[in-house]
């Protein structure tokens, strides 16, 4: 029996097929709005400042899948937990092209590159990129049985909440001259209680029956 085409439609938002939509948009979008400036300084910048928003986004998706799944089991956190390790390589893909564009701007505008930037964003930026590379690399079946579950939870937990972090320090020295970008500290700040409440709810069972058993062994 042919399947709908809803089951064909539906297919396009799942798995490597998402995968290769959304960066193909990223890819798209990103190119369109540094043409609106001709391709010049500015236009690199707008595709710098979308990326990063982007990159937000996609990395709190992936982040807090897990958490959001176990707290609300729904249709949507389902689906967020099936295509987590898409819409992480998707971040991965949306950082890439942020990557690209600051090296076009600092090409473009070594003076404004100069005065946009300091060591400091260049010391925790590579640490960033690192903990991207890393997270990516180790996204793969193969090299993830090759790291074992143990390790692969560490590391991807550090590189998680340091990129969380990151991402709170970045958009919050913005604030004090444009206050608007405190909105962007809602899904940071988001993500982590999310997940640190689902990590006290996964504890609350095991509690419960150990007080149980205690009762039942009472009495």
């Amino acid at each position: 029996m042919s399947r709908s085409r809803q089951d064909r439609f539906e297919d396009w938002f799942e798995g490597n097929r998402l995968l290769a939509l959304l960066t193909l948009m990223l890819i798209a979008l990103s190119l369109w709005l540094a043409s609106m400036r001709g391709f010049e300084a500015e236009g690199v910048r707008i595709v710098i400042r979308f990326t990063a928003k982007t990159s937000l986004a996609l990395f709190c998706l992936a982040f807090s899948a897990g958490a959001l799944a176990r707290l609300w089991p729904n249709g949507w956190t389902g689906w967020l937990l099936r295509n987590r390790r898409q819409l992480g390589l998707t971040f991965a893909a949306s950082h890439a092209i942020h990557a690209l564009a600051i090296l076009i701007f600092a090409r473009i505008d070594p003076a404004g590159f100069a005065a946009a930037t300091s060591p400091a964003s260049f010391i925790f930026g590579s640490i960033g990129y690192a903990a991207i590379i890393a997270m990516t690399a180790t996204s793969f079946d193969r090299t993830a049985a090759a790291l074992g579950p143990r390790n692969w939870r560490r590391l991807h937990l550090f590189c998680g909440y340091y990129l969380l972090l990151q991402f709170m320090v970045s958009f919050g020295k913005r604030v004090p001259a444009m206050p608007l970008y405190a909105l962007f500290l809602i899904p940071p700040l988001a993500v982590l209680i999310v997940r640190l409440v689902a990590r006290a709810s996964a504890r609350r069972p095991h509690r419960a029956t150990t007080v149980t058993t205690a009762n039942e062994a009472g009495t």
